[in-house]
């Protein structure tokens, strides 16, 4: 049987409008993925959940990421345990604002507070029809991994392609004359945006299939009754700086 709550966890989604946010936020808290009606921001949830058998009550925090609630979006934030930080594996420019929006956003609202790295959609970054169907959506492509010269088409004139990064190959095979490279945020690009922003770990999930759903916000927890040993030091140093003022000024009163 399960001990009560020790401790409660607040946590955090934020990322650009139209990413996910609000669907795996749901698809955690009822096993279901929603296909009718999505609301805009997910009435916050709270819930005991046990991790590595650790009990913790986790409350869940939805934000908007349209630009209309900039000023009212970080009045969330406040006591604010963890970050999950989403961006589209379709979507080049949610991936570029993790960067260019949200880093610069949380660093001033809320300095410190560690960050979980999360691709949504997993299910569509190889889903060529998808991809096609949705021009709009500028997704990284693997042309641009390699170079860092902006593509201005992802379509090629090519029958076979066969792409090698690293020890990640990819290969496509079409008999029409145009099609979509597979164009996808792929994971070493997400690894290295993960380490730009000083992220804790990276993952990318799918609400539709639910796959690795439950594992973002494990990570989230474990980042909090666990956190990494560069995160503990600076916590005992800014302890210890704290003692040494203490300290001070009682000696400043002892020699009154």
């Amino acid at each position: 049987m399960a001990s009560s709550a020790s401790r409660f966890i607040k946590c955090v989604t934020v990322g650009d409008g139209a990413v996910g946010k609000t669907c795996m936020l749901i698809c955690y808290t009822s096993n279901k993925f929603p296909t009718d009606y999505v609301p805009t921001v997910f009435d916050n949830f709270s819930a005991n959940v046990v991790v590595d058998g650790t009990t913790v009550n986790l409350g869940l925090w939805d934000t908007a990421g349209q630009e209309d609630y900039n000023r009212l979006r970080p009045l969330s934030y406040r006591g604010a345990d963890v970050f999950v930080l989403a961006f589209s594996l379709v979507s080049r420019a949610s991936y570029e604002n993790v960067m260019k929006k949200w880093l610069p956003e949380l660093q001033h609202y809320a300095p410190g507070v560690p960050i979980v790295l999360v691709g949504t959609k997993l299910d569509l970054r190889e889903d060529k029809h998808y991809l096609l169907d949705h021009p709009s959506l500028v997704p990284v492509t693997t042309a641009q991994v390699l170079s860092p010269a902006p593509m201005h088409s992802a379509y090629l004139r090519t029958e076979n392609l066969t792409v090698n990064l690293c020890s990640f190959e990819i290969s496509v095979h079409s008999s029409i004359s145009h099609f979509l490279v597979i164009a996808a945020i792929l994971i070493l690009q997400g690894e290295e945006l993960r380490k730009h922003i000083g992220a804790t770990c990276y993952i990318e999930c799918s609400s539709k299939t639910q796959q690795n759903v439950k594992a973002v916000f494990d990570a989230a927890i474990k980042v909090v009754i666990k956190p990494p040993t560069k995160q503990r030091d600076r916590k005992k140093k800014k302890a210890r700086r704290g003692c040494k003022g203490v300290m001070s000024r009682r000696r400043l009163v002892c020699f009154k």
